[in-house]
């Protein structure tokens, strides 16, 4: 299987907040943005994989910034790291400015797919090969992640964690 590179399974939706998916204070609900939030990772492991994808897990959500009505909000997903079957998404959220035009990071999220046939049992996928600089610190932090969420899981004894080992010798 070839290698790609994580600007390939780039996925970019952009829309505006409406008023019927605001809270009492008049922004965006956090269920709202958590779905915009899974279309955009379950596209971006789509084009990554070429396959059916699943949402795994959801590991990690930062709602660091409210977002308000009116906002204009560009969500960004693609895959940071494979595995086997598995592919961890990471996803930015920007809000544009609704005067000046300059978008702001608001929040952050890392999402977990797993490929699978039409019988929906796990398929291979392709593996990462990371560019820039910040694609290559995720997706050596990816491995630590995955690492630390099996251990808490009870699947990997945490001796065997050595990403995670080496965080701390």
């Amino acid at each position: 299987m070839t290698p790609k590179h994580p600007s390939e399974s780039l996925t970019i939706l952009t829309d505006l907040v409406l008023p019927s998916e605001t809270n009492p204070l008049n922004n965006l609900f956090g269920g709202e943005l958590l779905a915009r939030m899974d279309r955009a990772a379950s596209i971006a492991a789509r084009r990554h994989s070429r396959r059916i994808v699943v949402t795994a897990s959801v590991n990690h959500v930062a709602f660091n910034r409210a977002i308000p009505l009116g906002s204009v909000v560009t969500v960004e997903a693609k895959v940071s790291r494979s595995f086997k079957s598995s592919m961890e998404i990471y996803i930015d959220i920007w809000v544009e400015d609704r005067e000046s035009g300059n978008k702001t990071k608001a929040n952050e999220a890392i999402y977990t797919f797993v490929a699978v046939d039409d019988t929906g049992r796990p398929v291979e996928v392709p593996q990462i090969v990371p560019v820039t600089e910040l694609e290559k610190l995720r997706f050596d932090a990816a491995l630590r992640r995955k690492q630390l969420s099996l251990v808490l899981a009870g699947k990997m004894n945490p001796h065997d964690a050595t990403e995670l080992k080496a965080l701390f010798t």
